[in-house]
């Protein structure tokens, strides 16, 4: 191990994630040349010069090899983006940077999470799930939500409808100019700004057996709560997924509450972690990484979990 290198993290609370007793356990395995983990909390409001100084540092830092990002994605990207040499596609598509590296001395920026998410939603949506009537209410439209609704929209069996939710109208009117960019038919996607969970509930309430339904508005996680009023009511067959696996974990708790009476299927976020990290990683220090390998990594992260 090399004593000055270092990779970052930048969230809300990083302290509390299992990725800080995770990854010295990876970089063994790895053979990475760090096991140091450097935490950055910045608040949800945090202004543009934050985000700039952050990425500043990393870049004029020799030691530090790189950065995941979870939170602040979008804000860093609109705050930050010029900082950075090099962005990949995903990142001005969709116009946010979940992965900061460094190569041959220039400061790169990648939107890791369509790859992610997709990795995620593979292992439990079945293949052709939606041939039928099934389709998709999004809630929250930030970076996660922006990657999910995108990655969505690709499937061979995309949904007939995907919803999207959030609210704050920025965030929904940036979502809407991402799907534009894309070449995404506008008439796929319902836009909605939402003032209260009473809304959000009847968005989930309104939509056909079947359909998956999102918690990416990071209720639960960065803020206690759920995006769904007490009485929400998940339709039939519903494939629920909670985008995070700690915290107050409101949505969760709500969701298997009625997974034995209304036979849903309930996901929490371990998995889109364990794909998140292991993205990040493997571009931060130049890594292929087998499916046999992130298998075993996975096991090691839930030995701490």
């Amino acid at each position: 191990m090399t004593a000055d290198v270092r990779m970052g993290f930048v969230g809300v609370d990083t302290a509390h994630s299992s990725i800080r007793t995770t990854f010295p356990r990876w970089a063994r395995e790895l053979g990475l040349p760090t096991e140091q983990l450097v935490g950055h909390d910045l608040p949800l409001d945090a202004p543009d010069s934050a985000y700039r100084e952050l990425v500043t540092a990393m870049r004029d830092d020799p030691g530090y090899r790189g950065a995941l990002i979870t939170t602040h994605k979008i804000r860093v990207y609109e705050a930050a983006a010029g900082l950075f040499d090099e962005l990949d596609d995903f990142a001005r598509l969709c116009g946010e940077i979940s992965s900061v590296s460094k190569r041959d001395g220039r400061l790169v920026g990648h939107a890791k999470d369509p790859i992610s998410a997709g990795l995620a939603l593979t292992e439990f949506l079945p293949e052709r799930h939606f041939a039928g009537r099934a389709e998709v209410v999004c809630l929250g439209a930030g970076g996660a939500g922006t990657a999910i609704t995108w990655w969505l929209a690709g499937r061979a069996d995309r949904p007939r409808r995907i919803v999207c939710a959030d609210t704050d109208p920025r965030r929904v009117e940036h979502l809407r100019e991402v799907h534009a960019r894309g070449g995404l038919p506008p008439e796929l996607f319902g836009y909605h700004v939402v003032a209260s969970a009473e809304e959000s509930g009847k968005l989930v309430r309104q939509a056909p057996p079947g359909s998956l339904v999102v918690n990416a508005t990071g209720l639960g996680k960065d803020r206690p709560g759920s995006p769904l009023p007490g009485d929400a009511e998940f339709p039939e067959r519903a494939l629920v997924w909670e985008l995070n696996y700690r915290g107050s974990l409101e949505f969760l708790a709500q969701a298997r509450a009625q997974a034995a009476e209304r036979s849903l299927t309930v996901v929490d976020g371990w998995s889109y972690f364990i794909h998140g990290w292991t993205q990040v990683i493997a571009e931060v220090f130049g890594l292929s990484l087998t499916p046999d390998v992130v298998r075993r990594l996975a096991g090691i992260a839930e030995a701490v979990r």
